[in-house]
């Protein structure tokens, strides 16, 4: 039975939008924690780490998403490990911001100057202390304005978890477009949502990028 496209539709659609917006903050914070520790090994004195860190990163950079995804969602129960929707989307998403905020990370903390280290040795701080006080608040800093643009990238890309089943902001307007056999105005609905919430991002970004220029 067709439905009419009706405020009930539209609050489904906008309801998807927490979904979108969670799987993100999950996706992000664990990324986040993953690829700080893949930053740190990528420019760690020790070389077996650096190759480790390296494949990480080839794997994740070089591989797509929605194949990263049906690893974890189908990977993991061959294994053994019961995973539901919100684990495996996480989880496949948080792999796949840490591959490309270890890289982000990296660029920054390989872009402090060298001299920094120098002082911090001549100071007699350890490698924890150099890291922690002086290299790593200048590497965030520098790298602030591409984790946001990251960011805005991953949201976008919640999108692909409605391929194993979850349901987020651009599955909510399948479903409403199935049921009302109206899909540009479901879909455009979904459009105007995403850019509801990327653009302001997106322009936070900008902003960051051309103040960073300025103070160097």
């Amino acid at each position: 039975m067709i439905r009419e496209f009706s405020l009930t539709e539209v609050w489904v659609i906008v309801s998807g939008i927490w979904a979108t917006l969670a799987l993100s903050l999950i996706a992000f914070g664990l990324g986040g924690l993953t690829g700080l520790g893949v930053a740190l090994a990528r420019t760690a004195p020790i070389k077996s780490l650096r190759i480790a860190a390296a494949t990480f990163i080839d794997f994740f950079q070089g591989t797509p998403l929605l194949l990263q995804l049906f690893l974890v969602f189908y990977g993991l129960p061959v294994l053994g490990v019961k995973v539901n929707l919100w684990v495996a989307a996480g989880l496949g998403l948080a792999l796949h911001a840490g591959g490309f905020l270890g890289e982000i990370w990296r660029g920054g903390i390989q872009a402090v100057a060298r001299g920094q280290s120098e002082a911090a040795d001549a100071l007699g701080l350890g490698y924890y202390d150099r890291m922690r006080y002086v290299v790593l608040p200048q590497a965030l800093r520098m790298s602030f304005a591409p984790t946001v643009g990251f960011l805005v990238q991953l949201i976008k890309g919640t999108s692909l978890a409605a391929i194993i089943g979850f349901v987020e902001l651009s599955r909510s307007g399948q479903l409403v477009s199935s049921i009302t056999y109206k899909p540009l105005l479901a879909f455009g609905l979904v459009g105007l949502c995403y850019f509801a919430i990327c653009f302001p991002l997106s322009r936070y970004s900008a902003r960051l990028e051309r103040r960073f220029a300025v103070n160097n």
